[in-house]
C-alpha cells in the first residue's frame, strides 16, 4: 500500500512541475532521524547532533535558494518521507527519489523533470548560494551539461538542458563516495559539452566542521530541546 501512496503522490507532484515549465532546481534530501542521515558525520560528533546539523542545514539552504529565476523541488529519501515529514516547506513540490543508487536516482529525477534546464544538488553543502546556482544555470545556455564539483573527488551539482533524451546509460558504472565519481562521471558525459561551476565541501566528518565549532569547549553539540518527535 505505501508504494501505491508513493506513486499517485509522485504523479500529482509531477504535474504541478510541468503545469509551469521552467527551470527546476531539484535538492535532495533526506529524513533527518538519527542514526539514518550523515552517519560518517555522526560517528565523530554523535548521531543526533549529525541529524540536528543535517535538519537545520537544509533548512538554511532553503531559504537561501529561493529564488524567481527557477522552482524548487524536493526530491525526499526514504520515499514514504516525501508524504509524511513535516518540517520542510508545505509550498515545495516534494517527489520521492525512489530506488537504487545515487545513479539510478539521478538519472530518474533529470528524467522526470520538464524540458528545460535541470539542476540537481546535494543538501549538505553550507557554501551553496544563489549565485553559484545562477551561474550554473547560465553554463547550461552554452553547454550540455554543467558539473559542480566538490573537494572529495565528487560533485555538488550535477545539471543538464534538456535538449535531448536522457541516456540509459548515464551514470552506469560510476564509483559512488569515492574519489573517482567526478572522475567517471566526466567520462561518461564526455560526448557532451560539460561546464564546470565552483568547487565546494560537503560536510562529510567533523574536520569539515571546524569553523561550526564552539570556540570555547571545542565541540559540536545539538542544543539541549532537540527532540526528534517534532519531525512529525
Amino acid at each position: 500500500m505505501g508504494n501505491v501512496l508513493t506513486s499517485k503522490h509522485r504523479q500529482k507532484a509531477l504535474q504541478r512541475v510541468f503545469q509551469n515549465r521552467q527551470r527546476s532546481l531539484v535538492i535532495m534530501v533526506k529524513e533527518p532521524r538519527s542514526g539514518r542521515v550523515k552517519t560518517r558525520l555522526g560517528r565523530d560528533i554523535g548521531m543526533v547532533a549529525a541529524a540536528w546539523w543535517y535538519r537545520h542545514q537544509v533548512g538554511r539552504l532553503i531559504r537561501n535558494l529561493r529564488d524567481s529565476r527557477w522552482r524548487i523541488v524536493l526530491a525526499i529519501s526514504p520515499d514514504q518521507a516525501a508524504m509524511n515529514v513535516q518540517i520542510w516547506p508545505r509550498d515545495l513540490i516534494r517527489i520521492p527519489q525512489g530506488n537504487g543508487n545515487l545513479g539510478d536516482r539521478l538519472k530518474r529525477l533529470l528524467r522526470s523533470m520538464p524540458q528545460m534546464p535541470v539542476c540537481i544538488i546535494g543538501s549538505d553543502i553550507p557554501a551553496i548560494s544563489r549565485d553559484s546556482i545562477w551561474s550554473a544555470f547560465r553554463a547550461l545556455g552554452a553547454a550540455d551539461a554543467v558539473i559542480g564539483p566538490s573537494t572529495d573527488g565528487g560533485f555538488w551539482l550535477i545539471g543538464l538542458n534538456k535538449n535531448r533524451p536522457v541516456a540509459n546509460h548515464i551514470f552506469r558504472g560510476v564509483r559512488w563516495s569515492t574519489e573517482y565519481a567526478l572522475e567517471d562521471t566526466m567520462t561518461i558525459l564526455s560526448g557532451l559539452s560539460i561546464a564546470q561551476t565552483a568547487r565546494l565541501t560537503d560536510i562529510d566528518k567533523a574536520s569539515d566542521l571546524d569553523s561550526m565549532l564552539d570556540p570555547q569547549s571545542n565541540k559540536f553539540y545539538a542544543p539541549p530541546d532537540f527532540d526528534e518527535s517534532s519531525l512529525y
